[in-house]
């Protein structure tokens, strides 16, 4: 059977439907998956999937592959992928696959795969390719089962939160899956909840499902206005990210989100290991470390702070995307609904002080959103590691390489990494002021052109 291998990907599987994704390569990926399973001493997993038009159908064949494998199946339905990680823990299995094309066009879909408690990313995922090109698949009639997960995850949140008073609320759900249960969440805990698009509906007919992107939370900003609200969270189209609003509208970017987490942790915690990726701000590691905490800058990927997370017993962890990890009071995962919740947490406590106030204190800097450079795949990676070496042999610069190179500078820094998941280059500034800014982007992004020039010559 043919198969493009591109959609193997770094963090997990994704392709256009019909054309990537055929009735037969889904069930190929259940089959390998299902057969990985079964070579690791396993036998049962659970899989969800998200809201999008094709999902159900996917979902199917892809489970019908893993029961072929020999692998057992607890179907959970459509919900949100931290509610596939959570029926891993809460029914103790040996793996989970959720079905979703997160935040990708609608003709987008895939999966998400886990292994026990851990996320497949990697090697490991290129594994399930080799399975299916050698036709290497196990043979069997594994069972299936229905579970619904809600309510268990539901009670969770209602029994580990407490927020306390009741708050103004407004959540965007994007018409993503995470609308069938964030107002649930909040209602539970005496919120008053103004929903926007929390109609699950896979074509996103009112804006798309990212909020990373500024344009995607005009909406959001325009309703907490309206409303008075407390403050307001948007979610991607499967849940697991989340974007927050404070009462005058103003956005929390990821690692502001994570600096407001760290600040409260720490209260409980002093010494905690918390971990930020890459492109974070160095306001950021900079406050974790006044505050007493442990500031570790690692890699930008999901699956490899998941690990990190591990490693170094962390209690917390995040991306600018707004992936936001906790291991404090919870599982490790990333969950955009559970995240948004201890917000609300932290919005009570810090009462009578708005949303808006969290970052009191914190110095202001100029930075760049991500700015994305294409770089043919071939070669995007050397690239990279001719800008590490110019930066550490011929300059004086300080470097860090953990993932790409982070160039230090007295007043800011510069950042150039290759994407994992496309064929570009990833850059990002910061600076105390923004003539600064322009100046550390010059000096990067020049070494930057000359070592291009050179490899594309």
């Amino acid at each position: 059977m043919s198969i493009n291998p591109q959609i193997f990907r770094e963090y997990d599987i994704r392709g256009r439907v019909g054309d990537d994704l055929t009735d037969d390569v889904a069930v190929s990926i259940g089959m390998a998956y299902g057969t990985y399973i079964r070579q690791n001493g396993l036998n049962k997993v659970s899989c969800g999937r998200d809201g999008r038009t094709h999902s159900e159908h996917i979902q199917g064949l892809l489970i019908d592959g893993i029961r072929r494998a020999g692998v057992d199946v607890v179907n959970i339905g459509e919900c949100p992928t931290p509610l596939l990680y959570f029926s891993i823990f809460h029914l103790d299995l040996d793996g989970g696959v959720q079905v979703t094309g997160s935040h990708n066009p609608p003709e987008f879909n895939g999966f998400k795969l886990c292994i026990g408690k851990d996320t497949l990313y990697g090697d490991k995922i290129k594994e399930l390719y080799k399975i299916i090109a050698d036709n290497a698949f196990s043979e069997g009639s594994g069972g299936l089962s229905d579970f619904n997960i809600v309510e268990p995850y539901l009670d969770h949140l209602k029994d580990n939160i407490n927020i306390g008073r009741r708050l103004k609320v407004v959540i965007d759900a994007g018409n993503g899956v995470a609308g069938l249960v964030a107002p649930k969440a909040f209602e539970q805990h005496g919120c008053d909840i103004a929903p926007l698009f929390c109609e699950v509906d896979g074509t996103f007919p009112n804006h798309h499902p990212d909020p990373t992107v500024p344009a995607n939370l005009t909406d959001l900003i325009e309703k907490v206005r309206e409303v008075g609200a407390d403050f307001g969270v948007a979610y991607d189209g499967d849940g697991d990210r989340v974007g927050i609003v404070d009462e005058n509208g103003e956005i929390f970017f990821g690692d502001q989100l994570l600096m407001i987490f760290a600040r409260e942790l720490l209260k409980k915690n002093p010494g905690a290991a918390i971990i930020g990726e890459v492109k974070c701000s160095q306001v950021m590691y900079d406050e974790i470390e006044r505050r007493g905490g442990r500031a570790i800058m690692w890699k930008t990927g999901h699956s490899l702070i998941k690990k990190k997370m591990k490693e170094e017993n962390a209690l917390l962890a995040g991306e600018m995307s707004g992936h936001i990890f906790f291991a404090d009071r919870y599982f490790g995962f990333d969950d955009g609904i559970y995240a948004s919740l201890r917000f609300a947490e932290i919005i009570v406590s810090n009462a009578p002080e708005p949303a808006s106030s969290l970052l009191k204190g914190v110095p202001v800097m100029y930075s760049t959103p991500e700015i994305r450079v294409e770089c043919p795949e071939e070669i995007k990676f050397k690239i990279v590691e001719r800008l590490v070496a110019y930066f550490k042999e011929e300059t004086d610069y300080e470097v860090i390489d953990v993932d790409g190179v982070r160039v230090k500078f007295a007043d800011g820094w510069g950042l150039v990494r290759a994407s994992n998941t496309q064929p570009v280059l990833v850059l990002r500034f910061e600076a105390t002021d923004e003539e600064r800014m322009s100046k550390i982007r010059s000096i990067v992004e020049g070494a930057l052109e000359k070592i291009k020039r050179a490899d594309l010559s």
